[in-house]
């Protein structure tokens, strides 16, 4: 745990957040009082959510929500959603004055704040192929990730207490033997990654998994007994995982001390080759303006345990000052994205037919 605590501390702070919304809106920028909005004003009778509610579930099939959002220009293609993708969101109780330490889980503010970012954002690369389910959970506040394992670990298992209880009720009222992707972003791949391990690795289970999605957190190839990196494109039952930043910076001070080799899956190779894959490969990030996709937004490289890029090419990149480009990991690369999904799952289909 301390290894992801310490990544995570470095790729939060106040200059990144900052600079790194102006062009991707991932993290809120600003406050916004929620309370009064209908469909954030549910109370939980004892703290715990329960996932039978659907006011539990940041994104499910059964209710409209932010993860339906489909950019303008992809609206007329068919979506066939023969899957299922279980998504699990980073933090947004990122603010330094509140003295909790998890989210309540019927925060409205936190929740809508999650809604209008994550799921809006970063979920709905996956709707045209999948249905799309994220649990809210009451996540650990940012500052967990600057302390010691003795002090927070009992506010991150209460976190993935409530991921793996959404997950259980997934499996056992939902998922009725569809196709399965694990995905998440920061927080959401550290309780990710610890529900692939619990369900998935060297586990029946396996044979549902198309594809896990652990983006924006360090991912050791030895964290995981059966579970291997995709080789290609077309691979399934793996994983992808990378960690964005500007090309030519090395990383943060811990990156440059991890000893463990990392996963990292070019998202514009599906590889893990070391070589440069141009800009001209990515077929559009989806930034600020969430119905406006930006071809060859960023080129993509693996570099030692990370991913380089170029800085975004977009308008007001002058303004982007951070070299860390973890906030825009899902964005930068999101109609490729959204493409390899649909690749996985044929291929998925195709195999389970041939066996």
């Amino acid at each position: 745990m301390k290894k992801y605590k310490r990544y995570f501390l470095i790729t939060h702070n106040a200059a990144l957040v900052f600079s790194v919304c102006l062009l991707f809106s991932i993290s809120s920028c600003s406050k916004k009082n929620y309370s009064g909005q209908p469909a954030y004003a549910f109370r939980s009778s004892d703290g715990r959510p329960d996932y039978k509610q659907l006011d539990y579930w940041a994104a499910h099939p059964a209710k409209k929500d932010p993860s339906d959002s489909i950019p303008e220009s992809l609206r007329n293609r068919v979506n066939t959603r023969e899957a299922d993708v279980f998504f699990l969101y980073p933090t947004s109780l990122t603010d330094g004055s509140d003295p909790r330490w998890n989210a309540e889980i019927d925060d409205a503010e936190i929740n809508a704040k999650t809604d209008y970012s994550s799921i809006l954002y970063q979920a709905s690369v996956f709707n045209a192929q999948c249905r799309v389910y994220a649990p809210r959970y009451r996540q650990a506040h940012i500052r967990c990730f600057f302390l010691a394992d003795s002090t927070t670990k009992p506010y991150f298992d209460m976190a993935y207490e409530d991921v793996r209880n959404a997950f259980l009720y997934y499996l056992n009222t939902e998922n009725k033997g569809r196709p399965i992707i694990i995905a998440g972003h920061s927080q959401g791949t550290l309780h990710a990654a610890r529900l692939m391990k619990e369900f998935f690795d060297g586990k029946p289970l396996k044979r549902q998994l198309v594809c896990a999605y652990l983006i924006g957190m360090p991912v050791s190839e030895n964290y995981f007994a059966d579970l291997k990196p995709c080789k290609d494109s077309t691979a399934t039952g793996c994983l992808v995982s990378w960690r964005s930043f500007q090309r030519g910076y090395e990383g943060t001070v811990y990156v440059t001390r991890e000893t463990e080799k990392m996963v990292v899956v070019n998202p514009l190779s599906w590889t893990t080759d070391p070589g440069y894959v141009s800009a001209e490969f990515n077929k559009g990030g989806v930034l600020r303006n969430f119905n406006k996709i930006v071809p060859g937004v960023s080129d993509a490289q693996i570099h030692k345990n990370i991913l380089w890029t170029r800085k975004p090419d977009v308008p007001g990149k002058i303004l982007l000052t951070t070299k860390n480009y973890h906030v825009g990991d899902i964005n930068l690369y999101y109609m490729n994205i959204r493409e390899n999904v649909a690749t996985r799952i044929r291929s998925f289909k195709k195999n389970s037919e041939i066996h």
